[in-house]
C-alpha cells in the first residue's frame, strides 16, 4: 500500500485549495508528502506549540504555506515567531532532525516525549 488519502494537493498561483498536508505510510504512521514521518510532542498544549530555538532546531516544525487553509483534522496553529504550523486534531506537527530518509522514525520515543502519530 502506498501513501494514501490526505494528499496534498499542488497549487498554481493563490488561487487553488489546498487539501490535507500528509499521509498515513504503509507502516502506519504519519508521513509528509514526500514520506518523511511527522511527530507530536508531549509538552505542546491544543493549538500551541512549545518547541521553538534549539528545540526546533532538532525538531523541525511542519510548517504550512501562507495560502494554506484547515481542513478536517488539519489545523494551523500560529508559533511565537508568526509561521503557521501545521496541526493534526490541534497538537502541533514537527519532524526530527535524525530521520535522513523517507519511512524513518528514528524520533519515536526520544526523551520519553516525541511519538509518531498514528
Amino acid at each position: 500500500m502506498k501513501l494514501t488519502a490526505l494528499i496534498a494537493a499542488l497549487t498554481l498561483g493563490t488561487s487553488a485549495a489546498l487539501a490535507a498536508p500528509a499521509a498515513v505510510s504503509d507502516s502506519g504512521v504519519m508521513a509528509d508528502k514526500a514520506g518523511m514521518t511527522l511527530y507530536i510532542f508531549d509538552k505542546d498544549a491544543p493549538g500551541v506549540s512549545n518547541c521553538a530555538g534549539g528545540c526546533a532546531d532538532s525538531w523541525p516544525p511542519f510548517l504550512a504555506g501562507s495560502d494554506a487553509a484547515a481542513e478536517g483534522d488539519f489545523t494551523l496553529v500560529t508559533r511565537a515567531d508568526g509561521k503557521a504550523q501545521w496541526a493534526f486534531k490541534e497538537m502541533p506537527l514537527y519532524y526530527w532532525a535524525g530521520d535522513k530518509r523517507p519511512g524513518q522514525t528514528n524520533g519515536d520515543g526520544v526523551g520519553g516525549v516525541w511519538h509518531v502519530v498514528k
